[in-house]
């Protein structure tokens, strides 16, 4: 029987790269589906992520950070996000504790003037600031946007985000679920393969290269091992220049090496199954601004 009282409904997380978009996602969810790291441009694609309660089902729809682009991949980035909002039920704006509201939160201050959909402010990182201070970072917000609600929270605690699942719930339509209660993401197993490696070689590399690197998986196939499955997984690390090429791979393949055994450790985990990686680094010079490559790699402006 349909419980009249069930809400579902999606939900987008946006803001400047960094803020904590994915960190709040994977705490949310309970488990590590979208790759965090400390470099804008993490997220490309919409990750669509399930958490199912007793009261409702929220997708949650990862968008990559709206930015001023600089380029074909930075500008398809831009366009998944804007056209995101109109697309869900609530927008969740994610935002650090400052009174200072700089210009890349005004730009999306700006792009929010046009969505009619519910949006709730959520002030990340609140263990960085003392409590009597958060009041004023708040009134600042509300000057600049009229909100739904806004809610305080650490994604890297998990401090109020049981609070914040609370608050969306308010705004989801009734309806029954999209996913079945054991779904997390839609985002098939490949897909999370490629972004865990890609995680792990941001990580790892200087700041320079991780925007110029695609992670394409060449072959993945299970078979039975004696102490169960294995995993074969071939992926080639795709960059920009022959000079990349030489870092990632590293002295006598040592930064290689450790790109692959931390990813190998976390796709197990996910996997749960042992895992034989092998990886490969190719030089496809400035796929960032060619449409060809870029579809290649998986970034379709249809999707």
């Amino acid at each position: 029987m349909e419980n009249k009282q069930y809400k579902s409904g999606f939900v987008t997380l946006i803001g400047r790269p960094n803020v904590g978009k994915s960190t709040l996602m994977n705490r949310m969810i309970g488990q590590k589906i979208a790759i965090t790291s400390n470099k804008p441009q993490t997220t490309r694609n919409r990750i669509q992520t399930v958490l199912t309660t007793e009261e409702g089902q929220i997708v949650f729809v990862d968008t990559p950070g709206i930015h001023k682009a600089k380029n074909k991949l930075g500008a398809y980035m831009v366009n998944v996000a804007e056209r995101t909002l109109n697309e869900v039920d609530v927008v969740l704006w994610l935002v650090e504790p400052s009174t200072f509201i700089g210009a890349g939160e005004q730009h999306i201050a700006q792009q929010l003037e046009k969505v009619r959909t519910p949006v709730i402010l959520v002030m990340n990182k609140v263990d960085q600031v003392k409590r009597e201070e958060l009041l004023p970072c708040i009134a600042k917000y509300k000057d600049i946007y009229h909100f739904a609600e806004i809610v305080p929270v650490c994604a890297r605690t998990g401090e109020n985000t049981d609070e914040l699942v609370r608050v969306i719930l308010q705004y989801l339509p009734y309806g029954p679920r999209f996913y079945d209660e054991d779904t997390v993401t839609d985002q098939p197993e490949r897909q999370i393969v490629s972004e865990l490696i890609r995680e792990k070689a941001l990580h790892s590399l200087n700041e320079e290269i991780p925007h110029g690197i695609a992670v394409v998986i060449d072959r993945m196939k299970f078979r039975k091992g004696q102490k169960g499955t294995i995993a074969d997984i071939d992926a080639t690390i795709i960059c920009e220049r022959d000079s990349h090429k030489g870092i990632i791979i590293g002295k006598q393949g040592s930064m290689l090496k450790k790109i692959g055994s931390t990813a190998r450790f976390e796709i197990e985990r996910m996997l749960d199954c042992q895992v034989n990686l092998k990886l490969w680094v190719k030089v496809k010079k400035d796929w960032r601004d060619s449409e060809f490559l870029m579809r290649n790699f998986g970034y379709r402006e249809e999707e």
